[in-house]
């Protein structure tokens, strides 16, 4: 992935509020934090709510991916200038010029116009078209939140999300123009969407203003979206939730975030998956878990007992006589499917001990009692 041009001018570490050396679950952690705090949703009557979730967002789609995070901690340690050979310190190539030592940049092959026009917004782009940062933009990533019962987060499911967000205007189908109408060939750049400045040795290109770097502009605009293709407007999202998803899970729908400008691409769709708790089963990654209680006479004696098992089935355990309180019985592969295998059902056994006895429970319990030798706490020395 090539850098982008706000690489260079945001540190997404401080965005987040970690250090450069944070580990991965630490960023994440840190995002997930901020995202509940700046979700539009839990802000309404903050304007700025929704930007600083932007930014975060933005953030963490770069350090919270491996990939991106090496080549973005790269870029940083070369600076705005340094990876195209310019130094900080005045003098000729050995300086911090384009001599040897210069830089890390190798500029065999490479076009001067794309370096800079990369780092101020302008820039030749080979084969004449819009220069970079202008012209087609990619759309907004966004986030939304989806709650699911448990049995459903483990069996996977296929959903709808409701969502408003920026989409192509329905009425102009992204054109910007008014039906029967259509953008025409900017007459001030000639549909370039540049304009070149020779400077000498140097030919530098800056977004026609009179299009704004598209090539085109709009006569007629579409009187729905006033021209800019892109209306707000509720849809719906199919999303397929894997089976044995995690709470607070992230899971990422390329092309389903908001649209894109002027023929550019739709943004990413991250869906939060929130799991509501089950009233009888528990989980441990891809193990369920699960409580049963016991008899004391049960514990004691032993005993077999029926356990119902998540996909409505049940399998029986045989608990051996003198079996304590919290011993966990494994079920093999009456866990979670996921990809990397099924998990197991872990039973684990509570020994239930009465509120209230009735006079002949009691004597019956006394007697019992009588029979037993001392209480077993004789190695705590009191």
């Amino acid at each position: 992935m090539a850098p982008q041009r706000e690489w260079f001018e945001k540190d997404y570490y401080k965005i987040l509020g970690v250090p450069e050396t944070a580990s991965a679950k630490e960023i994440t952690r840190a995002y997930r934090k901020l995202a509940r705090e700046l979700h539009p949703d839990a802000n309404p009557d903050d304007p700025t709510a929704e930007e600083r979730f932007k930014e975060v967002s933005a953030a963490y789609d770069v350090v919270g991916d491996e990939a991106k995070r090496k080549e973005y901690d790269e870029v940083r340690k070369l600076g705005p200038l340094g990876g195209m050979g310019f130094g900080g310190a005045p003098g000729g190539a050995g300086a911090g010029g384009f001599g040897p030592g210069a830089g890390s940049f190798n500029f065999q092959g490479a076009d001067l116009g794309d370096l800079l026009g990369g780092l101020f917004g302008g820039g030749r782009r080979r084969g004449g078209g819009p220069a970079r940062g202008t012209g087609p933009q990619r759309g907004n990533d966004l986030e939304a939140e989806l709650h699911l019962p448990f049995r459903e987060a483990v069996a996977g499911v296929t959903t709808t999300l409701h969502l408003t967000s920026d989409m192509p205007c329905g009425t102009c189908h992204g054109t910007g123009a008014k039906p029967g109408t259509g953008p025409v060939v900017c007459q001030n750049c000639g549909g370039r969407g540049v304009l070149d400045d020779n400077q000498g040795m140097f030919s530098f290109s800056t977004p026609c203003p009179a299009c704004g770097g598209a090539g085109t502009v709009v006569t007629d605009p579409c009187p729905t979206c006033r021209g800019s293709g892109i209306e707000r407007r509720p849809r719906e999202v199919k999303v397929r939730i894997p089976a044995g998803v995690d709470d607070a899970q992230r899971i990422r729908l390329k092309g389903r975030g908001g649209a894109g400008r002027n023929g550019g691409p739709a943004g990413d769709l991250y869906v939060v998956v929130h799991v509501d708790p089950d009233p009888v089963f528990g989980r441990d990654g891809r193990n369920l878990t699960l409580t049963v209680p016991v008899t004391f006479a049960e514990a004691a004696l032993g005993t077999r007992l029926t356990v119902p098992t998540l996909d409505g089935g049940t399998v029986t355990l045989k608990i051996p006589a003198g079996t304590p309180t919290g011993k966990v019985f494994r079920v093999k592969g009456r866990g979670v499917e996921a990809k990397k295998g099924t998990g197991d059902l872990l039973v684990s056994v509570q020994v239930a001990v009465p509120s209230h006895l009735t006079d002949e429970q009691r004597q019956a319990v006394e007697a019992l009692a009588a029979t037993l030798p001392a209480a077993p706490r004789q190695h705590l020395g009191v």
